[in-house]
C-alpha cells in the first residue's frame, strides 16, 4: 500500500482512492473504523473504537460548523461538509465528508456513518476563508455553546447571501 504523503506544513494528504470511514453511536462515540480512517489518523483501532468522534477534532474547526452537522443528522438528514482535523502524532488532514444518520428497522436514528474522501484542492481556500471567519465570530463569546450558535448563524447568513444551502455550497465548490 503506497504510504499517506506530508506536505510541508505537516499535512497528511488523503490518497484519491480512499475512502475514509466511520461509524458512531448517537453521542458521536466511534464504533467502527476502517483502515484508511485509522492510518490518517495515526491512532490504532483499539485508541480509536470507544472514543468521542472529537478526538481527530482540529482546533481550525469552527463549533458552528459541528452545530450545523448534528443538527442536520440528528434530524434524520444527511450532509456534506469539509472538515479539518488532527492526526495523533500532529499533522492535519483536509476531507470531504459526507455524514448520514443510520436508521433501525423502525426508521429511528441509532447512529451515524461518515464516508470521507480527498477534498478538492480549490476548494479549500474557499472553506478556510469562511472557517476563519466563523472562528473569529466565535472568539467574541466566553461561552463556547454561544460562539457555536452565532457562527453558525454567520454561516447561514452567508449561505442565504449566496442563494444556497450548505449541502449545494460544499458541493459547488
Amino acid at each position: 500500500m503506497k504510504s499517506i504523503a506530508l506536505s510541508a506544513q505537516s499535512e497528511r494528504m488523503v490518497r484519491e482512492q480512499d475512502f475514509l470511514v466511520s461509524k458512531t453511536d448517537l453521542k458521536g462515540i466511534i464504533k467502527y473504523a476502517n483502515q484508511p480512517f485509522i492510518e490518517i489518523t495515526g491512532y490504532t483501532e483499539r485508541e480509536l473504537v470507544g472514543k468521542n468522534h472529537n478526538i481527530i477534532r482540529h482546533s481550525d474547526m469552527p463549533g458552528g460548523v459541528f452545530k450545523l452537522l448534528w443538527e442536520v443528522v440528528a434530524g434524520g438528514d444527511e450532509i456534506f461538509a469539509y472538515v479539518k482535523n488532527s492526526s495523533k502524532d500532529g499533522p492535519f488532514y483536509w476531507v470531504f465528508a459526507n455524514i448520514t444518520p443510520s436508521f433501525d428497522a423502525n426508521g429511528k436514528i441509532i447512529g451515524y456513518y461518515s464516508v470521507r474522501r480527498m477534498p478538492k484542492r480549490s476548494a479549500l481556500r474557499e472553506v478556510e476563508k469562511i472557517y476563519a471567519t466563523m472562528l473569529e465570530v466565535e472568539r467574541q463569546y466566553p461561552n463556547r455553546k454561544q460562539g457555536a450558535q452565532a457562527s453558525m448563524d454567520y454561516l447561514l447568513n452567508f449561505l442565504a447571501q449566496h442563494g444556497a444551502s450548505y449541502d449545494e455550497f460544499v458541493i459547488a465548490l
